[in-house]
């Protein structure tokens, strides 16, 4: 080949212009560092080789390989949710009802079977009826209070638990629950979006250091903040379960973007503080809703009369932390109809789910299709989920609601 027809060695320094716009010849010089992490955006990630691209291991802690297994930000917000847990790994999904689904489809085969709290959080025993019906696992309720009332087969598999349980806020005997499901053989799953990391560990909650298998928490609650991030999170300490959840994790397509990992990270240092302030405003409330003739239980785990007190006191009470949420029974006489116009008549408590935001927000339940073995709850429940305003602004506004509900 003559040299005139040899190509150059670099192609760089004639490329035309519309490449230049994504082959720039300078490059800016790595090393800058802020307060808060770069966001990674990205579905294509660069090997530096081919024995670099055969060399990657979806196992590494931090697999580069394709922006659905995660980025620099993305790893960055799992690191600290492990943290903040007590946690070895973490693993993000884009909601906590995506990280739920994921344990359930990672460690439950046809034949096993499950046990589920009677206040369980209803999406998920949702998701249970539906693989009972599709492959044919077995689920079985119990009373988050009464360790005899928890009776595993062989079978069993897994058990979920709740600290506080869903919208009637027991607190469960956490400790009399995971020693007998450790005597069995049978994961221990907490879903620990109330506690957050905050009101106790779940790695490390007794004076007997026991702990909880996998530990999923909802992020779009307190790591958030905002109420404008849905993410959900599985953290471990165990390396083979975390395995199996990231195996399942990849080929199940599961990811999140960056810009909601970045608005989290954000958020975290101040989670502490919120949580402290939502927790504190919640027992002020829940300390003049108990005053008030209208309501037959104020539920709220701190409460010297809550269903789980001594549980609640025995896990968080080096903490003393207990969240922002409480809820109120009204007296049978009072009509659904009647509890729906005190919630419209609300004005700075939205109507709405979730919590851990800015915004305080209330919703009304009918009990008695969602619980099946706990005690009766007569009457219609309306739940607060405390935001971030002034206590006695927000006093001031269930009592006039009330007012309008009395005349």
């Amino acid at each position: 080949m003559p040299d005139s027809a040899r190509p150059k060695t670099s192609i760089l320094a004639d490329i035309h212009a519309s490449t230049r716009l994504i082959h720039p010849n300078k490059q800016v010089p790595e090393g800058f560092r802020g307060v808060q992490p770069a966001v990674y955006r990205a579905s294509t990630v660069f090997f530096e080789s081919t024995q670099a691209m055969r060399q990657r291991n979806w196992q590494d802690d931090y697999d580069y390989s394709y922006g659905l297994h995660g980025t620099p930000t993305t790893y960055a917000l799992a690191d600290r949710i492990a943290a903040l847990e007590g946690g070895e790994y973490c693993i993000l999904a884009p909601s906590g009802l995506s990280a739920i689904s994921l344990v359930n489809f990672t460690f439950l085969q046809q034949g096993d079977e499950v046990w589920l709290p009677d206040n369980i959080y209803g999406p998920n025993k949702d998701l249970i009826k539906q693989l009972k019906a599709q492959f044919g696992i077995e689920y079985y309720l119990y009373d988050p209070l009464d360790v005899s009332s928890f009776k595993p087969t062989p079978k069993a598999k897994l058990i979920w638990l709740e600290a506080a349980g869903s919208v009637t806020l027991e607190f469960p005997d956490l400790c009399g629950l995971v020693k007998k499901a450790q005597a069995a053989n049978i994961l221990t799953v907490l879903d620990n979006t109330w506690g957050a990391g905050l009101a106790f560990c779940p790695f490390d909650f007794s004076v007997e250091h026991l702990s909880v298998d996998i530990s999923v928490h909802a992020l779009t609650k307190y790591p958030s903040g905002g109420a404008d991030v849905l993410m959900g999170s599985m953290v471990t300490r165990q390396r083979k379960l975390h395995l199996a959840l990231l195996r399942t994790h990849a080929l199940q397509g599961i990811g999140i973007g960056g810009d909601d990992a970045e608005r989290i990270i954000r958020s975290l240092p101040s989670i502490q503080l919120r949580y402290a302030q939502q927790d504190d405003n919640t027992r002020q409330l829940a300390d003049w809703l108990s005053q008030q003739d209208c309501f037959a239980h104020v539920l709220h785990p701190a409460l010297p009369d809550a269903a789980g007190h001594a549980f609640w006191q025995q896990v968080c009470g080096v903490s003393n932390g207990a969240a922002g949420l409480v809820s109120v029974l009204f007296k049978p006489e009072f009509s659904l109809e009647q509890v729906d116009a005190f919630c419209d008549a609300l004005q700075l408590f939205k109507l709405g789910y979730s919590w851990g935001g800015p915004v305080s927000l209330v919703m009304p339940y009918q009990l008695n299709s969602m619980r099946q073995i706990s005690p009766t709850y007569n009457g219609v429940l309306v739940r607060f989920c405390i935001g971030l305003e002034h206590i006695e602004d927000l006093i001031a506004d269930i009592n006039q609601a009330l007012y309008k509900l009395l005349i």
